[in-house]
């Protein structure tokens, strides 16, 4: 069993523009996939993938419920394969009625992106999202950014001691692009942690001594599809010097026991 714990997915008439956007914010970088549901399962199985955590990022509060439609709609169509995960905007309206209806159509959790989103994690607005969902759904963010200040690790430290029942995962193990000062920030914190968009940029066995500061029941595999193909970032994955035990962890134990845990 694999789960890959954080996958984008967009409606195939947008789904072009959509991972072109996203190419174009981080500097032109290479997007390897198209961004639909079906490319994602395919390939995904391909590599040995049996399951999807699934979101998209409403970049502005009108989008949001469309968004959470799209995603409910996508988890309906093929339910032994993806876990949706919903939007939310801090701009957003009534956040305590989205999220009710999130977890009426049947997602597990919730997904921000500040730099896309442009707020700063620890901001007033995102403090109400993780007011309305503590003890209720888990929040995947997006972390780190050497070029922003929106989702720096140290901003998460007061979302982390306002709300200790929150489950929180820092993507990309808690920093894209400053691991090692998101690690040493984070560490040790009550945190989930994923691999994804980050084991490009380390040797195998920079990967573990991450791992290890978070600790192996923490941590959960993710491919940041599109921007990566899921049979590249579990050869790379396969390189990290883990016991099976800890492999079937962060392979997929781990993301059960999350969504497991929160009950919706």
């Amino acid at each position: 069993m694999i789960i890959d714990a954080h996958a984008h997915i967009y409606p195939a008439k947008i789904a072009a523009k959509a991972v072109a956007g996203v190419g174009e914010f981080y500097s032109g970088l290479e997007m390897h996939l198209d961004g639909t549901v079906e490319t994602l399962i395919k390939t995904g199985a391909d590599a040995g993938i049996e399951k999807f955590i699934v979101q998209s990022v409403a970049t502005s509060p009108a989008q949001v419920e469309s968004i959470n439609n799209f995603i409910a709609g996508s988890v309906q169509e093929y339910p032994d394969k993806l876990i949706g995960f919903a939007a939310i905007h801090p701009d957003y309206e009534d956040i305590e009625k989205e999220m009710d209806r999130a977890i009426s159509l049947g997602l597990k959790g919730v997904k921000i992106h500040p730099d896309f989103q442009k707020f700063n994690i620890d901001d007033k607005n995102a403090m109400r999202i993780y007011e309305v969902i503590e003890g209720r759904l888990p929040i995947l963010i997006h972390m780190g950014d050497t070029r922003t200040d929106y989702s720096k690790p140290r901003r998460l430290i007061k979302v982390l001691d306002a709300f200790p029942k929150l489950d929180v995962i820092g993507a990309h193990f808690g920093g894209w692009s400053e691991w090692d000062s998101a690690a040493e920030i984070l560490g040790g914190r009550r945190l989930w942690v994923d691999t994804s968009s980050s084991l490009y940029s380390m040797t195998p066995e920079h990967a573990r001594e991450l791992i290890d500061k978070y600790g192996v029941e923490n941590v959960l595999f993710g491919t940041d599809y599109p921007m990566w193909t899921a049979k590249d970032e579990l050869e790379m994955f396969d390189r990290i010097p883990l016991t099976q035990e800890e492999r079937e962890m962060i392979l997929y134990k781990n993301a059960e026991r999350l969504i497991q845990k929160n009950g919706v």
